[in-house]
């Protein structure tokens, strides 16, 4: 593999690290062929992982035409007297979700009493990883932009952009693989789990999802009430999924998690970039305008902003140490070091961006206007300045296809099986979308909030009060009966888990 990616491509790969006239009817277990478990491919397999891979309908409106292939992996109970039933796992993205069962046991430490109860299986969505997966033929620099925008310093930007962005959305409507394009979505998606489920031969089977994987559990919990037993969704999207309000809440997301960054710097005033937490704010902009006027080794005010993004995903001491070594790197006019390992493969990349933009740009009715998109930039770097011309930029979608159908609406509807869980400070998912979804859900949900920053609340967070909550929850069903909170801990009894991408 290469070492030759753009640093742009490398940071916007690490940041994945985001229904009418169609039936919700359970398929027909007797017509769902059951499962043949095998080792694993190169990348998947590990001790106890066994992957597999199910037919299913590419349109499910028409069940009995052309299919489309979903792959899966399961880390099977070994307490047959423990084993209670499937937890099905996603860890966001939308990504590869292969890993997911392995990275729970040995990255996250999914406590052995969870693992004994569920067989833990994961699903890569369809176009995604080894699940039908489709290609945009996107050059290394397009890859770039396929998924969190870069921020647009002028007014002028977003123009520029459109053009560009414009090229990837007539790419992935030429590809070979554009007949799959209007099916690849969430909906579908979900109706995939429950053929899932049904090859599994469970007639319920609980959930846990991160970041996308909210809202892929929550259409599945609205299209399946009766199936979705034991339902946890974490770092939550907006109760619409990953729509043009989902991307703009990344310049709130980073207002909200930067004071966090902030503080830790500014009790080491040692580091030289400010002793109080303004002070460090004003650092950032500082280093942003510089970088924009005279990048550093090919490091301009973007990719610094994006930088900065990406590191407060994780929201614990050894990712600020990171964090500030490269600002002061950059502010010292030195090059940024590469990534530790191989840097993945351009074409690897292009299937993860192509398959992500397919289920996103495919969910939800994008503006169309290159107009609307110049004045949510604008709106949004006066509302917040850090990221808010990033978050508010053009993307492939303003050039989609309208949806096919319309999105699944989250409702109240069904049984009170959801337990949201929330940080209060997340970069990407940030705490008001969160409180969309657990509006949405309204009875259905309870949530738990938890003061701390960061991607990622359960077995990520290292929070013992929100890791027992979920943890009882999924073991025995013990919901908490009201909303809660999880106050914070110190920063000693915080781990670092997500170093290795887990969640996306």
């Amino acid at each position: 593999m290469r070492r030759t990616l753009s640093l742009t491509a490398v940071l916007t790969t690490a940041a994945s690290l985001l229904v009418a006239g169609v039936s919700s009817a359970e398929p027909d277990a007797a017509a769902t062929p059951a499962i043949a478990w095998a080792d694993c491919p190169e990348g998947v397999a590990a001790e106890g992982v066994e992957c597999g891979t199910l037919q299913v309908p590419l349109d499910y409106r028409d069940p009995h035409g052309r299919k489309t292939e979903i792959a899966l992996s399961r880390v099977a109970s070994k307490n047959p007297a423990q084993r209670r039933g499937v937890l099905l796992t996603n860890p966001g993205g939308p990504s590869v979700a292969l890993t997911f069962p392995a990275q729970l046991r040995d990255v996250l430490k999914m406590p052995q009493s969870v693992l004994d109860a569920y067989d833990v299986v994961a699903v890569d969505p369809r176009g995604v990883g080894s699940s039908s997966p489709v290609s945009c033929d996107l050059t290394e620099e397009q890859q770039a932009d396929g998924s969190i925008p870069p921020y647009a310093v002028t007014p002028g930007s977003v123009r520029e952009r459109a053009a560009e962005v414009k090229r990837i959305a007539e790419q992935c409507l030429a590809s070979p693989d554009a007949e799959a394009l209007p099916h690849n979505t969430t909906a579908n998606a979900a109706r995939d789990l429950d053929v899932v489920r049904a090859a599994l031969g469970e007639r319920k089977v609980s959930y846990l999802g991160y970041s996308y994987g909210t809202y892929l559990g929550a259409v599945y919990a609205t299209l399946f009430p009766n199936r979705a037993e034991r339902v946890v969704i974490d770092s939550n999207l907006g109760a619409q999924g990953w729509d043009i309000e989902a991307t703009r809440a990344y310049g709130q997301g980073v207002e909200d998690t930067f004071p966090d960054f902030a503080k830790w710097v500014a009790a080491r005033p040692e580091l030289g970039l400010g002793a109080t937490p303004e002070q460090v704010r004003a650092k950032y902009f500082e280093l942003a305008g510089r970088l924009d006027r005279e990048p550093v080794h090919g490091v301009d005010g973007g990719i610094f902003r994006l930088l900065t993004f990406v590191s407060l995903y994780r929201g614990t001491d050894a990712a600020n140490q990171a964090l500030a070594t490269n600002w002061r790197t950059l502010a010292a006019g030195d090059p940024l070091p590469l990534p530790p390992g191989e840097l993945p493969d351009p074409s690897e990349v292009d299937a993860l961006i192509s398959g992500r933009l397919h289920i996103v740009c495919g969910d939800s009715r994008w503006p169309k206007s290159v107009k609307t998109y110049e004045r949510n930039v604008e709106t949004d770097r006066k509302r917040f300045p850090m990221f808010g011309a990033a978050g508010g930029n053009i993307t492939p979608c303003a050039f989609w296809p309208d949806p096919v159908e319309q999105p699944v609406k989250i409702t109240d509807k069904g049984p009170r099986t959801v337990l949201v869980v929330q940080n209060e400070r997340d970069p990407a998912t940030p705490l008001a979308l969160a409180n969309s979804m657990r509006r949405a859900l309204g009875d259905r949900a309870a949530m738990i909030t938890v003061d701390q920053g960061g991607h990622g609340a359960y077995l990520v967070g290292q929070n013992a009060c929100a890791n027992d909550k979920v943890t009882a929850y999924l073991l025995g069903g013990e919901r908490p009966a009201r909303d809660v909170k999880c106050a914070a801990e110190t920063p000693a009894q915080q781990q670092d888990p997500v170093e290795t991408g887990v969640i996306g």
